[in-house]
C-alpha cells in the first residue's frame, strides 16, 4: 500500500495518483474529511484497505455490509471504499442508498460482525466520512480509530486474496419491516416528519405512517443541497421550522431526523423543541414503569434531572452518567445491559425487547409514538409539563482548530479542577463536584452545572450550561461565567449560537 500524503493539491498529476489522507479526520469514533482538500478518493480506497487489514488483525470474520447517504459524492467515496476492502480480501456486501441504522440492522439481517456507512450526517456539504465497526452492534472508539490510523497513514495495508462483492437487493423494505413491527399506534395522532431533505425522507414517512399515525411530510425530497437547512434536529433553524409547521398543521408533534437517520428531534404540540435529554428522561419514566430496576445511559451534556427524579426512583431504576458520542453511549449501553441509552444530541439506543442496541432515529420515533400511545388522553406538552423544572441550554459550538482543542480543553479542565480544589464557587454557589470522563462537567450545591467539553467529530468545543433555578440564571452561568472565561483563550473562536 503506498503511504498517503498529507498536502496534495487538486488538479495535480500527484493527486491523481497519490492518495491523500489527513489524519485529523480520524476521530474519536468515526472518520470524517472535506473531500477533495483533506482525502481523495485514492485516500479513501487506503481507508478501504486500512479497514480489511484491522479487521484481519483482530481476527473477525471478513464480511462487511457498506451503504451510502444522498450527496452527489457518497456513491463514489463508496465505490472507492469498496475497491481498497475488496483489495484487503473482505467479502462486500453493498446494501445500497442507506441510513446507518438501515447498515447497522444489515449486520444482524445478513450475518456480517462488520459495517462501514459511508455518511457525513448532518455536517455542510462537502464533508464525507465512514461510521465502522466489527462487533454488533458496537462502532469503532479511540483504541479501534487510533489502531486503523495508524495502518492507513504509515501504509500497512496488506493485500489479501478472497475479496468478494454482493449486492443486496431492496433492503430498505426489510429494515422497514423491522423497525415498524413493534409499534401500532391506537389513538389518532399527526405527526410532522422533517428530513432537512437528507437521506430519512427515503424512510422515515413511510414508516411512521406504517406505525399508524398520520404523517405530513416536511422538506422530505432527497436533495443533497440541503437547500433550507442542514438536517440536524440539534440545530435551532431545523427546530424552528418543525415548530412552525406544528402550529400550522394542528399536529400532534413533529419529529426530525438527521442526515444519516440515526438521531431523532422532537417539537411538541405546542410548538415547543422538547431537548433529547428530556424526552429521554419522559421515555424513562415511561420504559421504567413497564420495566422495574431498568438501568439507563446518559452523556454529559443530559439533564441532572436522571438523578433526582421521584418517579424513576420510585420505579427503581438508575442513570449512569458517561462520555458523549454515539460510540461511547452505544458502549456503555451493552456493557451495562441497559434498557437504553441517551444523547443529548439526539441519539436514542435501545436493547431488547425495543430494539438491536444501536442508534436509530426511527426506533426512537416509535418509542415516543408508543408512550403517547400508553397515555391516551394526554399530549407530549403535558407530559412535558410533568417533569421537574429545569432549564437547559442549547449546545454551543464555539471554534477551537482539531489540531489544538484537546490541548486547550485540558487547559480548562486543569481551571475548574484548581478551583474545585480551592473550595471555589460559581455564581455564588459552591463547586460540588467536577466530572472529567468527557471534558469537564461542574457541579454546583443547587443542582446546576456547567459543561465544556470537545467536540468529536468538528473543529469546535461544546459547551452546555443547566440552572435549576430559572431561565435567567441559565443565561447567567452562559455569560457571566462560562464565556468569559473561555474568551481567554485565543484558540477558541466565535459561538455559532448563545443562550
Amino acid at each position: 500500500m503506498i503511504k498517503p500524503r498529507q498536502d496534495l493539491r487538486p488538479n495535480t498529476a500527484d493527486y491523481e495518483t497519490t492518495p491523500l489522507v489527513k489524519p485529523t479526520g480520524f476521530r474519536e469514533y468515526d472518520a470524517r474529511w472535506v473531500l477533495e482538500k483533506e482525502i481523495n478518493l485514492l485516500g479513501i480506497q487506503a481507508l478501504g484497505l486500512g479497514l480489511a487489514t484491522y479487521v484481519h488483525e483482530i481476527g473477525v470474520q471478513p464480511r462487511i455490509v457498506v451503504g451510502h447517504d444522498f450527496r452527489s459524492y457518497s456513491l463514489s467515496v463508496k465505490q472507492a471504499l469498496t475497491l481498497g476492502l475488496l483489495e484487503g480480501g473482505m467479502e462486500v456486501l453493498d446494501i445500497g442508498l442507506a441510513l446507518s441504522p438501515t447498515a447497522y440492522f444489515a449486520q444482524f439481517a445478513l450475518g456480517a460482525p462488520c459495517v462501514a456507512m459511508v455518511t457525513a450526517s448532518h455536517n455542510e456539504n462537502g464533508w464525507t466520512g465512514v461510521k465502522m465497526g466489527a462487533k454488533a452492534p458496537l462502532t469503532f472508539g479511540p483504541d479501534e480509530i487510533g489502531r486503523l490510523k495508524d495502518i492507513v497513514l504509515n501504509g500497512e495495508g496488506v493485500a489479501r486474496a478472497g475479496g468478494r462483492l454482493e449486492r443486496v437487493e431492496g433492503f430498505r423494505e426489510k429494515y422497514l419491516e423491522e423497525v415498524t413491527a413493534k409499534v401500532k399506534v391506537s389513538r389518532p395522532i399527526k405527526v410532522v416528519a422533517a428530513c432537512g431533505n437528507g437521506t430519512a425522507g427515503a424512510f422515515a414517512p413511510e414508516a411512521l405512517r406504517r406505525m399508524g399515525v398520520e404523517v405530513i411530510e416536511m422538506d422530505t425530497d432527497l436533495d443533497y443541497t440541503f437547500p433550507k437547512y442542514n438536517p440536524n434536529p440539534e440545530d435551532h433553524h431545523m427546530l424552528m421550522q418543525m415548530a412552525a409547521r406544528v402550529r400550522e398543521t394542528g399536529a400532534d408533534l413533529a419529529l426530525g431526523f438527521d442526515g444519516d437517520g440515526d438521531r431523532c428531534g422532537v417539537v411538541d404540540d405546542t410548538g415547543e423543541e422538547i431537548f433529547a435529554d428530556k424526552i429521554g428522561l419522559m421515555l424513562a419514566r415511561d420504559l421504567s414503569a413497564l420495566h422495574p430496576d431498568a438501568t439507563f445511559v446518559v452523556d454529559v451534556k443530559s439533564t441532572g434531572l436522571y438523578k433526582t427524579d421521584e418517579v424513576l426512583k420510585a420505579n427503581g431504576a438508575d442513570t449512569v452518567y458517561w462520555k458523549t458520542g454515539h460510540s461511547y453511549i452505544k458502549r456503555k449501553t451493552a456493557e451495562l445491559g441497559a434498557l437504553a441509552g441517551f444523547e443529548k444530541s439526539g441519539h436514542f439506543f435501545f436493547n431488547d425487547p425495543i430494539g438491536h442496541g444501536y442508534d436509530d432515529g426511527i426506533v426512537a420515533a416509535g418509542a415516543v409514538l408508543a408512550m403517547l400511545d400508553r397515555n391516551p388522553g394526554k399530549k407530549l406538552s403535558e407530559l412535558k409539563a410533568a417533569l421537574p423544572d429545569a432549564w437547559t441550554s442549547m449546545t454551543m459550538s464555539p471554534h477551537c482548530d482539531d489540531e489544538l482543542k484537546y490541548e486547550v480543553l485540558s487547559r480548562i479542565v486543569a481551571e475548574y479542577e484548581a478551583l474545585a480544589a480551592s473550595g471555589g464557587s460559581i455564581l455564588g454557589r459552591k463547586i460540588v463536584e467536577t466530572i472529567t470522563v468527557n471534558g469537564v462537567r461542574v457541579h454546583l450545591d443547587d443542582g446546576s452545572w456547567v459543561l465544556v467539553r470537545a467536540s468529536s467529530n468538528k473543529p469546535e468545543l461544546v459547551v452546555v450550561v443547566e440552572s435549576m433555578r430559572s431561565e435567567d440564571d441559565m443565561r447567567d452561568l452562559f455569560h457571566q461565567e462560562v464565556k468569559p472565561r473561555l474568551t481567554a483563550y485565543p484558540e477558541i473562536g466565535d459561538y455559532n449560537q448563545t443562550v
